[in-house]
């Protein structure tokens, strides 16, 4: 991973539109593309969690080569072959995928369904042919299909219609899922989309009177029509370790950015970093960062163990991607001018132009919470609705009776709960450790109870029309997320061990706390329910707002985040471990972290130097400018002095921005008309 990341210039990558032929071959070599296959099909065999690690440190150096990656491994047909293709399907295409002989996509999204994937209207009809046997004729068209341009396997979502039943399962079958090669007459590839200028592969995938054998479905016969259930499964894993990693990836590069930066560049004779405007957002940095690994490692531990936590999955993916959008729009403000002009020495500004693609895909971030993550959480994850509703359709009175029963009392037990939490404070939860972080263990107990009991209010409320009401369903999938990664966050603390990370854990957990307490004021001051709205408009919000469940961290606290952030040693080293860090002070990250460290070496010798002219040993000035008089006066040594100078040479070139000939910026419009007029599709496959 640090050998393909060595290789990878982003600069160039987005001159060029492509990966260079040479990354394109180590990736193929390397086993990038089957990380997730098992070794008995010649991939890696990885975990989720070391799959993880890998896209982390792929994003902190390129959003093109990681959605490249991240695609082949967590979103392409490898993933639903290996839960449900034939023996002979996985014999033949998971091998050639894990060596990269294969270059796959999928083919889900449609110009008439996007975020509702359920409704695609592409087609595949049965029919016999004069052989005796049964094949498919398919017409699709697709978009945003991520390398559609290049591939040679295309996986492809189609509701199949079958006019004669000849599979016996009805007319309308369902949403199915084939393996289609990119050479079967009929396909049409080869153009791009152009999604913000990041030059990842992202395509429309067309076809017209496709015909592939039945034999070609995922699964084969038995598993037409089980289309859906497959493709939510699938999505949900890509959505719980690609892009929580892809972001706290991102958001690690930020903080060991924005940290050095702030100690570099100087201002007003001060470095940035010790004005207050500036720790404010080093200190959400820092504090977020720490909050998104934790929920990124925890999220990894669940899908290891075997589960499917499609909830949770639509929380790590909603909020990792809101929160580094956040990091990113922070550090961007940090680093200035010198985030926004581009070039080879900006580490910064393509992470902020690629940062909606991660909004935007696999679940637009709108409809993911305030439909999928509460909307479908509470009823699927509920230890009586769901009873319920099977009981209904069903029409099984008993049952339905026992789980109505169940859930009356249960619906009571937690609003008695809560009602005891709130005024003790929480002090009557039993947390599960002692020490610094019990607090907020009784804290998220008093959540817990809270949100339990307005579920069920809001349920019995508005029943089947609660989904409808999405301005509601978004608060409660705030709330829920928050207690989610401040979970999260405590968990990783508690395993860990590390003392001198209780700053970062509280800065989080009172920041999650706090965004809880904003999510029950909302519901609490907009619940339009007869009677009860205007008790919880009134009332209600009067005491939950004077009995808070949280605030926001103080000023101090983040200061102390922001300090550890501007200071070298294994806590910043800790906090973004896992990134690629390069050694080369000719690159652009190696060439600030020299400075950092120099500068960081010599601010002890600033400070002596700025004592003596205070006490007149030396005249007024910029302490740089007073080092020959110092060295003269014998108030510093020759080495400090030297250190002083290597210093001021490393921080000037580390804040120098990049510039172009007007024939230079001319010629990269040039470069890439001559590249489009000879881009030859089968030049860019891996040899």
């Amino acid at each position: 991973v640090e050998e393909v990341c060595r290789m990878v210039s982003d600069w160039e990558i987005y001159r060029r539109k492509d990966l260079p032929p040479e990354v394109w071959a180590y990736l193929r070599h390397e086993g990038f593309f089957g990380m997730m296959i098992p070794k008995e099909y010649g991939g890696l065999g990885f975990s989720n969690f070391a799959y993880s690690a890998v896209m982390m440190k792929l994003a902190s150096r390129s959003f093109t080569h990681t959605a490249t990656v991240g695609v082949t491994n967590s979103l392409g047909p490898a993933k639903l072959l290996l839960r449900y293709g034939t023996p002979a399907q996985k014999d033949y295409y998971l091998p050639r995928l894990a060596k990269g002989d294969e270059i796959p996509c999928f083919a889900l999204t449609e110009p008439q369904a996007g975020s509702d994937a359920g409704s695609i209207t592409s087609e595949g009809v049965v029919f016999q042919a004069e052989d005796g046997k049964l094949y498919l004729r398919l017409n699709f068209r697709k978009r945003y299909i991520t390398l559609g341009a290049i591939a040679t396997l295309i996986g492809l979502a189609f509701r199949l219609r079958d006019p004669e039943n000849m599979l016996g399962k009805g007319e309308d079958v369902g949403i199915t899922c084939a393996l289609i090669p990119a050479d079967t007459p009929g396909v049409v590839l080869g153009r791009r989309h152009d999604p913000m200028g990041v030059p990842f592969y992202n395509s429309p995938v067309e076809g017209h009177d496709v015909i592939i054998s039945i034999d070609q479905v995922i699964g084969g016969v038995e598993q037409v029509g089980q289309g859906w259930k497959m493709l939510m499964q699938s999505l949900a894993a890509g959505r719980g370790i690609s892009f929580p990693a892809t972001c706290t990836g991102v958001a690690k590069l930020v903080a060991r950015v924005t940290g050095a930066h702030a100690t570099v560049r100087q201002q007003f004779g001060l470095p940035i970093g010790r004005f207050e405007g500036i720790e404010e957002p080093l200190a959400r940095i820092g504090g977020l960062t720490y909050l998104m690994d934790a929920a990124r490692t925890y999220t990894c531990g669940a899908v290891d163990r075997g589960e499917q936590p499609a909830v949770i999955s639509a929380i790590a993916k909603y909020n990792l991607t809101e929160l580094s959008r956040q990091i990113i729009n922070d550090g961007m403000d940090i680093l200035g001018g010198s985030g926004i002009c581009r070039g080879p020495r900006n580490l910064l500004a393509n992470i902020y132009i690629a940062t909606p693609i991660s909004i935007t895909v696999e679940g637009a971030n709108i409809l993911t919470r305030t439909m999928m993550i509460f909307g479908q959480g509470a009823i699927r994850c509920h230890p009586y609705v769901y009873a319920e509703v099977i009981a209904l359709k069903q029409s099984d009175v008993s049952a339905f009776d026992r789980a109505f029963w169940h859930h009356v009392g249960f619906m009571m037990r937690n609003g008695c709960r809560a009602l005891l939490l709130s005024l003790s404070r929480g002090y009557l939860a039993r947390p599960p450790v002692t020490g610094a972080t019990a607090k907020y263990y009784r804290k998220l107990e008093w959540a817990a109870a809270t949100f339990a009991w307005l579920t069920d209010l809001v349920l019995f409320c508005f029943g089947g029309t609660l989904k409808r009401r999405e301005k509601l369903t978004g608060r409660f999938a705030d709330i829920l997320s928050w207690m989610y990664l401040a979970t999260a966050t405590l968990r990783r603390f508690e395993a860990e061990g590390r003392k001198e990370d209780l700053p970062f854990i509280r800065w989080a957990v009172e920041y999650a706390l706090a965004q809880i307490q904003l999510g029950f004021e909302g519901i609490f001051s907009n619940l339009s329910v007869p009677i009860l709205g205007s008790l919880f408009r009134g009332p209600v919000t009067w005491w939950w707002r004077l009995n808070a469940i949280g605030s926001l961290p103080s000023d101090r606290l983040g200061s102390e985040i922001a300090r550890n952030l501007q200071t070298p040693g294994q806590q910043r080293d800790r906090l973004t471990a896992g990134i690629y860090v390069p050694v080369d002070p000719n690159e652009a990250l190696g060439r600030l972290e020299n400075a950092f460290l120099l500068s960081s070496q010599a601010e002890p010798v600033f400070k002596t130097i700025k004592a003596a002219s205070r006490e007149g040993q030396l005249p007024s000035g910029k302490p740089e400018q007073l080092v020959t008089a110092a060295r003269e006066a014998e108030i510093i040594t020759l080495e400090e002095a030297e250190l002083i100078r290597a210093a001021e040479i490393a921080r000037n070139e580390a804040i120098q921005v990049d510039t172009f000939t007007l024939l230079e910026y001319q010629q990269g419009v040039e470069d890439r008309q001559e590249q489009l007029k000879l881009m030859d599709r089968a030049a860019l496959l891996p040899k």
